[in-house]
């Protein structure tokens, strides 16, 4: 593999998609690649160096957008106008903008949650759907995540999105050192500070306000919704210990899209840089590079 191709972006776009945002795009691999989505968990998160890993940049043109008010993209930690509906329509957009006719989804976490969301909206730009560890966005499965958090987290996460910066800051640190604790990470890293604070915020704050919406997915409910998918290749992976996205929701998944395939990985929680979740993905993503669907990555 050439190394040039992930030392550095193949292309970095900055556009603006209304209401003042600005979304930050990258493009990796090659031009003649196989075209692929990557959505970023979060809401709220951006795009990662860790989230491109498994892709064989030989063989795929990668298209990394960071969200609205997430990550590069400006004015981070921005609300207005800030929708899954909104961010569908970016979606719909950057593929135009791209000349992409169809493309590979991946996602994981609330990124599985909206490529799912862009495949029932968008159904003839989707070839295929890979997708970790996903969230299905029920009223459930946010309770479960804050069930035994701190007293303090569980009753002022609705309102961070209001709060005032130096309020706003403590609240994300009891996030932060809740979501660690859901992921099964050491104790023992330090809490972030200064403008990596301000980062966490800003996350933070587009989180919790998709969450007390429900993500915008909840009438009907996104599970029920799924049995309109395209018929394309659908292959879900899912950690058996995740605390943050109950294996019970990839298990629902499957139920209602019979057409894909579930591998439950044992002793994998929630982390994307777990070594099992890796090579599982990249497993996947060279069985659709060579045939278009996912039969030889198991």
């Amino acid at each position: 593999m050439s190394s040039e191709l992930y030392a550095s972006p193949l292309r970095t776009h900055a556009w603006p998609v209304g209401h003042d945002h600005v979304l930050h795009v990258e493009e990796w691999g090659r031009d003649d690649g196989l075209p692929a989505l990557l959505l970023h968990g979060g809401p709220g998160s951006g795009c990662s160096p860790l989230l491109r890993q498994g892709f064989d940049l030989e063989r795929y043109r990668l298209i990394c957008p960071d969200q609205r008010g997430a990550g590069r993209s400006t004015p981070r930690g921005s609300v207005l106008k800030n929708t899954t509906e909104k961010l569908l329509d970016d979606l719909w957009l950057l593929r135009r903008r791209l000349g992409i006719e169809r493309w590979l989804v991946v996602g994981g976490s609330w990124g599985a949650t909206l490529a799912l969301a862009h495949a029932l909206d968008q159904p003839e730009a989707v070839s295929g759907l890979l997708l970790r560890n996903t969230f299905l966005a029920r009223e459930e499965d946010i309770a479960a995540f804050f069930d035994g958090a701190p007293q303090e987290l569980v009753q002022g996460w609705q309102t961070l999105p209001e709060m005032e910066a130096e309020a706003a800051r403590a609240l994300s640190l009891r996030w932060w050192w809740w979501e660690r604790q859901r992921c099964g990470h050491d104790e023992g890293t330090a809490a972030p500070e200064g403008e990596a604070l301000a980062a966490l915020a800003d996350r933070y704050r587009v989180q919790a306000h998709y969450l007390r919406q429900g993500c915008w997915l909840q009438s009907p409910p996104l599970l029920e919704r799924c049995v309109a998918l395209p018929r394309v290749p659908v292959h879900l992976l899912h950690g058996e210990q995740d605390a943050v996205c109950p294996p019970e929701g990839a298990r629902s998944l499957q139920a209602a899209v019979p057409w894909a395939t579930l591998e439950m990985l044992p002793g994998v929680g929630h982390d994307p840089a777990h070594p099992l979740l890796q090579a599982a993905l990249r497993r996947a993503l060279d069985a659709f590079a060579a045939r278009g669907d996912f039969g030889a990555s198991t």
